[in-house]
């Protein structure tokens, strides 16, 4: 069963979660954000040692504390690292006041019938019970829609909810990420189908309660019903390819939606930078993220 403290944290906290879950693919852009490019490391092991060394360093700024952030969304190898001689799990909770997520997908499928589903997860269930011994709150797992096809965000929507399942039968939260491309020109009615078939499912949870992280409607206040649904824990949005400008303004517009930020998040981070100024760099980036998503404080 989730924990009821942490649960309560999660539905009413004041704040918004930071994805800090780069992974394979996803890092070497995420460095070279960071001014470090590939002849910094020749090899996958050189690469997230890297990116560790930027993720620590964001998370003891001074700037990344629990009055602004919610949850921190971590990669699966930062489990068996540590942030300041803590335990990195340890370190946001006891530390710092922040819920610890865990990305649990290994990556999407090729596209068919519009969506890209997970691919499997080997391994899961020794992957949720080392997550829930290390007192991770929750996971998170994605795959994307492209296209207004019923079948396939029906299949994609069944198998995030099928995987939900096994995440809260290991007693944690699960973050269910259907992401819609922004970029797709039948993205209304991609969104309507999606709305559609979430609340089809949410009618079997009973009294169970999940988490949605969802792509920020084109239409706002779209997303409403399913802020208010009493199975629904929290509904967080991506980035999603808009600048942090941008997310945060139509995030503005969508009350009861915080914000799940990545590249967003830290954008304009330097490895160059001094420590004040990369403090106030990022200061400013969780500022006006938490403000859009919650308000001032």
């Amino acid at each position: 069963m989730v924990d009821a403290r942490r649960l309560e944290r999660f539905e009413t906290g004041w704040g918004f979660i930071a994805a800090l879950d780069q992974s394979g693919g996803s890092t070497p852009k995420a460095l070279r954000q960071y001014g470090v490019d590939e002849t910094r490391y020749a090899d996958e092991g050189a690469m997230f040692d890297l990116i560790h060394e930027a993720r620590t360093r964001v998370m003891t700024s001074r700037a990344f504390t629990g009055d602004r952030i919610l949850g921190a969304i971590l990669f699966e190898g930062t489990l068996d690292r540590n942030v300041d001689g803590r335990d990195v799990v340890d370190y946001l909770w006891a530390g710092k006041g922040i819920l610890p997520f865990l990305k649990i997908d290994r990556g999407v499928e090729e596209e068919r019938d519009g969506v890209r589903p997970m691919r499997e997860i080997p391994g899961l269930e020794d992957t949720l019970a080392r997550a829930a011994e290390r007192g991770v709150f929750g996971t998170k797992e994605r795959s994307v829609i492209h296209r207004a096809d019923r079948a396939g965000i029906r299949r994609i929507v069944e198998q995030q909810f099928e995987l939900g399942e096994r995440v809260l039968a290991a007693g944690l939260m699960p973050i269910l990420e259907p992401e819609v491309d922004i970029t797709a020109p039948d993205r209304a009615e991609i969104e309507a189908l999606l709305r559609e078939e979430i609340l089809a499912s949410l009618a079997g949870l009973g009294e169970r309660r999940i988490a949605l992280k969802l792509s920020i409607p084109e239409r706002d206040g779209f997303y409403g019903d399913l802020i208010a649904h009493p199975n629904v824990a929290r509904v967080v949005a991506l980035s999603g390819g808009y600048s942090r400008e941008q997310a945060n303004e139509r995030l503005s517009r969508n009350p009861g939606l915080i914000a799940s930020f990545s590249r967003a998040l830290l954008d304009g981070l330097h490895e160059g930078q001094g420590q004040d100024e990369f403090d106030r760099v990022l200061d400013e980036s969780i500022e006006s993220i938490h403000r859009a998503s919650v308000g001032p404080r």
